[in-house]
């Protein structure tokens, strides 16, 4: 098992009032990650009443998204994921607390993988992986996936750096608690290239649900009765180009602070396919996903603020050049 790896530093390019609020986040996520869950999930019904009722988070925007995603269920059938969904969400802000000091024996306790057969043999064919996977249960947690991949495997997932360093700094280093190395989408290619040269397989996670720009846009699809639903394209463009075999991750809750992943292999023979043709298979298999489940999708983004008129206009302004046309 891969848990011997050694930690970087996660705040030597933090100036000094950085550090200082870094710390200040850190000291506030320890001082509730020291307590137990069933703890935490006392603090999470109480963060519910104030996200949902008191400060309305978003609620707006996720009574719009559900009213649009699934317009055959009546006002109470959607009332009733609203709240649901309102309450995962609290308890996911306290779950991803809590993996700054969950030991790995209890996370192997409460995410179980099923068919891991399927990473077994592609890492016994010495066969690199992409994992496909979405804002979807706790997605945090799903770093823990490295825990049973060869030692000498670079684990890690692509993430979008944020704005706050001290914030940013402070997520690299909860979500490195399992082992896993996270790597920005600018240099996710060179690391890649220097694992082949030390003779490292690579399995990587990357949450392909997110709304692209307009300038990264390449393909659009049907999504949750959005017929016309820009998506991220570049998980594929990099599973060709580094002849990955793609995983797709179905994960469920069957009850609180306990996940199920099952490990559904899309293809181990990316090239063989047309371009985007994976890319729908993933969109396929979230819908279903999110469908089986709909409060443990993260409602709160605003995943449809750009559309194809909105692309069109773009494009007719900087006269981008191999434009995808509608």
């Amino acid at each position: 098992m891969n848990e011997t790896k050694a930690k970087p530093n996660f705040t030597k390019e933090l100036n000094a009032g950085q550090k200082v609020l870094y710390y200040l986040f850190y000291g506030f996520v320890c001082l509730h990650a020291l307590l137990p869950l069933r703890v935490l999930y006392v603090l999470s019904d109480l963060l519910y009443v104030l996200v949902y009722y008191i400060v309305k988070y978003r609620k707006k925007l996720v009574r719009k998204h559900l009213a649009d995603c699934f317009p055959e269920k009546d006002e109470t059938e959607r009332r009733c994921i609203e709240r649901r969904f309102y309450h995962w969400f609290c308890d996911y802000i306290l779950e991803t607390m809590k993996l700054a000091t969950l030991s790995k024996d209890q996370m192997r306790r409460r995410v179980r993988y099923h068919h891991l057969e399927v990473l077994d043999k592609l890492m016994a064919e010495n066969r690199n992986v992409a994992l496909y996977l979405g804002h979807y249960c706790n997605w945090e947690w799903v770093t823990s996936i490295g825990l049973y991949l060869p030692e000498k495997t670079l684990s890690g997932q692509v993430y979008h750096p944020l704005e706050n360093p001290a914030f940013d700094s402070l997520m690299l280093k909860i979500r490195s608690s399992m082992g896993p190395e996270s790597i920005s989408m600018a240099t996710i290619l060179r690391r890649i290239l220097a694992a082949r040269k030390e003779g490292r397989n690579c399995v990587i996670g990357f949450i392909s649900d997110q709304i692209p720009l307009f300038q990264s846009t390449h393909y659009w699809t049907s999504f949750l009765n959005h017929p016309d639903t820009l998506v991220i394209t570049g998980t594929e463009r990099i599973a060709k180009q580094c002849d990955f075999a793609c995983v797709y991750l179905d994960i469920s809750r069957p009850q609180r602070g306990y996940y199920d992943i099952d490990i559904v292999l899309m293809t181990d023979r990316p090239k063989d396919y047309k371009d985007w043709d994976i890319t729908e298979k993933y969109f396929r298999l979230l819908e279903q996903t999110i469908q089986r489940q709909p409060e443990f999708w993260l409602w709160t983004h605003n995943r449809w603020k750009r559309d194809l008129k909105g692309l069109e206009e773009f494009n007719r302004i900087y006269k981008k050049e191999n434009a995808p046309q509608p």
